[in-house]
């Protein structure tokens, strides 16, 4: 259930309505929004009756909430989320662009990245500090090493850093660098970590599953929202399915899909969505079209040589072109970079 307040309502009025929900115990969310406040409840197993909060002082509505993803659906929230990440929002009318090597492999190559990225207008630098591997042999990424030579890159250029973290037992160490907690696609349904970052209150990309349906996205990142930290963002990057001409098969479909169910901000991977870099600019194109609210592309100065993802990086002039070319797309849908 959400319990809207009037746009009059006192913050003592607001305080009676969370130890209300806590009397009969559930657990209260309070959602600010632009012009009022909305309080979400879950803990319930059944419907609550909408007279126990209707009658209470500063209370508009009492709605019942059909989907079983509370916290993160569009029926809470009608308005969009902004996620504010240091000043760099993702959301809104403006596109984010998150740009940088699939795994940090040296200063030199990080840096070469960082430049061009901040170059050609993006506002977050992406790299893989810990880098999870179907082989147990292949490069398993500097890990907090890798995580210093981001920290170095974000002080020189100003971009804000995005990386994954792989395991609840190094939240901690990789908040400490990243201004965005990324949950891989093989992590989405790591409820433990999905708790963990969710107590961090950090900002946290969640990618689908290789596998995933977009109701189970979803409920994904409820189990972040039910800690207290609604600043999600979705990212479609892809699903396995019988097609072999692409590393995977990217659901733009699903963007559309996710922005109607959630008030949440939906970003696209075309990378890992074709797996092969001659697709990744028009897929990149397409994602803006659709509504995406910004795209996580992974660029190298030397893609024949990197250690992770070779195939899909797009050169660093190639990701100029990218820009030069969203930028476009975007300015016909009366969007922004």
């Amino acid at each position: 259930m959400l319990i809207v307040m009037r746009q009059d309502a006192t913050a003592e009025q607001i305080q009676a309505v969370v130890e209300k929900i806590k009397e009969l115990g559930f657990k209260p969310h309070a959602i600010p929004g632009s012009e009022r406040t909305a309080i979400g409840i879950t803990g319930n197993h059944g419907p609550v009756e909408p007279d126990l909060f209707e009658l209470l002082p500063g209370v508009a509505q009492a709605i019942p909430v059909s989907q079983p993803f509370k916290l993160v659906s569009s029926e809470v929230k009608p308005e969009r989320t902004v996620v504010n990440v240091n000043g760099a929002t993702i959301g809104g009318e403006s596109l984010a662009v998150m740009a940088g090597p699939c795994s940090v492999e040296s200063e030199s190559q990080l840096m070469a990245c960082a430049r061009a990225a901040k170059a050609a207008g993006a506002q977050f630098l992406r790299g893989g500090a810990f880098k999870p591997r179907t082989s147990p042999y292949d490069f398993q990424g500097l890990k907090e090493d890798g995580l210093k030579l981001l920290a170095l890159a974000r002080e020189e250029t100003g971009l804000k850093v995005v990386t994954e973290v792989m395991s609840p037992g190094t939240v901690d160490m990789v908040a400490r660098y990243a201004d965005v907690l990324q949950i891989g696609a093989r992590n989405m349904q790591n409820f433990p970590l999905l708790e963990e970052v969710g107590d961090a209150k950090r900002p946290v990309l969640l990618k689908r599953g290789l596998s995933a349906t977009i109701k189970e996205l979803l409920m994904a990142a409820e189990y972040i929202a039910s800690r207290g930290n609604y600043e999600i963002v979705l990212c479609e990057r892809g699903i396995r399915t019988f097609e072999t001409m692409t590393r995977n098969t990217l659901d733009l479909g699903a963007v559309i899909v996710l922005k109607q169910l959630s008030h949440l901000p939906v970003i696209v991977d075309p990378s890992h969505g074709f797996g092969l870099r001659y697709g990744v600019i028009p897929l990149a194109r397409a994602g803006v079209a659709v509504g995406a609210d910004g795209l996580i592309v992974e660029i190298h100065p030397e893609p024949e040589h990197a250690l992770s993802d070779g195939p899909q990086s797009l050169t660093l002039p190639m990701f100029q072109e990218l820009m030069r070319q969203i930028r476009l797309v975007a300015s016909s849908i009366g969007r922004r970079i």
